[in-house]
């Protein structure tokens, strides 16, 4: 499977950026993750089992501070039209459930270009109404398999109602204060974590790993194999933070409940 680029977001890639917000506008999208440099690690050096940095993830040069306290923090930065990030819920899904109380999970909607931004207030409206948990499936089926333009606060605001939530209460909080500043802080982090990708996602605030990343280097396979893939990587990394935080002495999840769960 050749996978297309997406969105870029650095300042390095600014042509790249041009040809990949073509593909969006027809419809192709999905995140290279380090799309920079990944693709010259020889592919016989992939394996998910023992992942290898640079190669099936990658460490920040400036870990970010978490508050997940003695849990670790995993984050997924992903966009609600993006159809990799709609093909990768199930199984991020599953496997966040299986963690239980070893992480935090939280959710980053993306905004690399000002169109993203109805459905980046979409996912924090359902947040600050405690929906999101009831409403992430739907919308991504809303988008992708009903094939629903949900790119306005109009479109937004009547699909919401048709899904039972009350129409002035949602637009009120689409439009609130709150709402504005879950925005703003998305893009500190995206550009904190140097997100040029979705779906991504981020462990304890210093290691990142995406299905395309991992893609980079097993080469062209189905995306079922690199969903699966990933979520190898990422209990590779939930022990080898777990470990982390032990030497330094932080608070962080017993070994033996991040090994059963990476066995579920």
């Amino acid at each position: 499977m050749q996978f297309e680029h997406a969105v870029t977001a650095t300042p390095f890639v600014r042509h790249a950026r041009r040809s990949a917000l073509q593909k969006i506008l027809a419809g192709v999208s999905f995140g290279l993750g380090l799309g920079l440099g990944l693709a010259l690690v020889p592919a016989a050096h992939a394996s998910p089992a023992a992942p290898v940095n640079g190669a099936e993830y990658r460490t920040l040069d400036k870990a970010q501070s978490t508050d997940a306290g003695k849990k670790i923090e995993v984050t997924e930065f992903f966009w609600y039209s993006c159809p990799h990030c709609h093909a990768f819920e199930p199984a991020l899904a599953d496997w966040v459930k299986k963690q239980g109380d070893n992480i935090s999970f939280k959710r980053v909607p993306v905004a690399f270009r000002e169109s993203f931004q109805p459905q980046q207030r979409l996912f924090y409206t359902l947040e600050a109404m405690g929906k999101v948990d009831e409403m992430q499936k739907k919308v991504f089926h809303a988008i992708h398999v009903e094939h629903k333009t949900l790119d306005t606060e109009a479109a937004i605001a009547d699909f919401a109602a048709t899904q039972g939530i009350d129409r002035k209460k949602f637009v009120d909080a689409y439009n609130s204060f709150g709402v504005q500043s879950k925005l703003k802080r998305a893009m500190q982090l995206q550009e904190a974590y140097k997100i040029d990708g979705v779906p991504l996602v981020a462990i304890d605030g210093r290691y990142v790993t995406s299905p395309s990343i991992v893609g980079a280097t097993l080469g062209s396979q189905p995306e079922a194999v690199l969903q699966s893939s990933t979520l190898q990587v990422m209990d590779w990394l939930m022990a080898k933070a777990s470990k982390e935080r032990k030497t330094a002495g932080i608070d962080a999840p017993a070994a033996g409940q991040v090994a059963a769960a990476a066995k579920k």
